[in-house]
């Protein structure tokens, strides 16, 4: 199976990781995150429901991959590492009451001398249990353990030309996927019937670019549940008078383009079609202002200029950095756009910019991915943003 990147790329992805380790007084860097260890290694598998890790330290010729002794051919397929570093623990350590997967981590850094290092560990990540991190401490006594949560995820949050052009093809992907979610809601259509199609196209993709399943499943609330994000879809029908949010992403290579967008079937209330202009002025606004060297809070303080005239108050974040990931989350839990958060923004970091609004019984949501460029930005999706109005 080829990689998506050449070798090199993922040697520069290694020796960035490994300097801000060393900035960080890291010696041992233990990489739990499913996109994490793809982003180092290339390692690509639904495998990250059971303990794995890709060991990053300075006294490694190549980082080590440590999965279930099952995954361990995947690893073989989908990384640029020899045999030697891809280690399979035994099947008896998995969902055992007996022994864990960490337990065997801990002996592989002990046979290759790294038990009495510091080691970082990914503690706040969604695949990285407690019992994990008590199973390192009990057989490691003599390391020194450090929080080195989301070391990985800021080394990735400039992305390289290779993956710019991987999250450009998912926006292709993207664009087809949003027309034939907007196109097939009609009156009397059930929504998972809707859902099954946006699955067809995110995964079928281009002729040129097949896609991957993405980190979230479809959302799309509708009616009602327009007033709330993160809800996705029954087999009820969509109905004329209601709203219905299609927020969808597009993956390549597991690079997503996020997009949403909102469809009223019949004729929109004023309240909504006065609302959509305020959201359009507003994004449009936290646009115009990114480029290299602004914080992510002046970019959410033009979104709020823009929009403190209409009355909206809107107290979430607008947007967050997004690329590589794995289920739960497209997002790379590092900046947001929202205010305090004085990150700078650098060329070829990639955001998602959604200011969503959430009333009582409705809502709406449009928003743009985007990369920095040296003197601006430039959205991934060419799509229209207005209000798409079925009557």
């Amino acid at each position: 199976m080829p990689l998506p990147f050449e070798r090199s790329e993922y040697e520069g992805r290694i020796a960035r990781t490994k300097a801000a380790m060393a900035k960080a007084g890291v010696d041992v860097l233990l990489v739990v995150d499913p996109a994490n260890m793809n982003y180092l290694t290339g390692y690509n598998a639904w495998s990250f429901y059971t303990p794995q890790t890709v060991v990053i330290a300075e006294g490694l010729d190549e980082p080590l991959c440590i999965v279930r002794g099952m995954d361990a051919r995947g690893a073989r397929e989908t990384t640029f590492l020899g045999p030697k570093s891809i280690i399979g623990y035994p099947d008896h350590y998995v969902q055992s009451l007996e022994r864990h997967p960490m337990d065997y981590v801990a002996k592989m850094l002990e046979e290759r001398g790294l038990a009495n290092k510091r080691t970082g560990l990914e503690l706040d990540t969604f695949y990285f249990s407690p019992t994990a991190a008590e199973r390192l401490r009990q057989h490691l006594p003599n390391a020194t353990f450090k929080d080195a949560n989301l070391l990985v995820n800021w080394v990735r949050a400039v992305k390289s030309p290779a993956e710019i052009a991987v999250m450009k093809q998912a926006a292709r992907i993207m664009e087809r996927t949003m027309k034939v979610a907007l196109d097939m809601v009609e009156p009397g259509v059930r929504q998972c019937d809707v859902a099954a199609a946006i699955y067809q196209a995110q995964i079928s993709g281009l002729p040129d670019c097949g896609g991957d399943y993405t980190a979230f499943v479809p959302m799309m609330p509708t009616g009602r549940g327009t007033s709330t994000p993160h809800l996705t879809w029954s087999d009820d029908p969509f109905r004329k008078g209601e709203a219905t949010i299609l927020e969808l992403a597009a993956a390549r290579h597991r690079y997503h383009c996020p997009m949403a967008r909102t469809l009223f079937l019949g004729k929109p209330p004023k309240v909504m079609t006065d609302t959509e202009a305020v959201v359009l002025e507003g994004l449009q606004a936290a646009l115009d202002a990114v480029k290299p060297g602004v914080t992510c809070e002046e970019v959410e303080a033009a979104w709020r200029r823009a929009i403190a005239k209409s009355g909206i108050v809107k107290e979430s974040r607008i947007g967050y950095s997004t690329g590589l990931n794995y289920p739960p989350d497209w997002g790379e839990h590092t900046m947001s756009l929202r205010p305090n958060d004085k990150t700078v923004l650098q060329e070829n970091m990639t955001l998602h910019c959604i200011p969503s609004i959430w009333m009582d019984d409705w809502g709406i949501e449009i928003s743009e991915t985007f990369r920095i460029t040296a003197t601006g930005h430039e959205t991934l999706c060419n799509f229209p943003r207005e209000l798409v109005v079925k009557t």
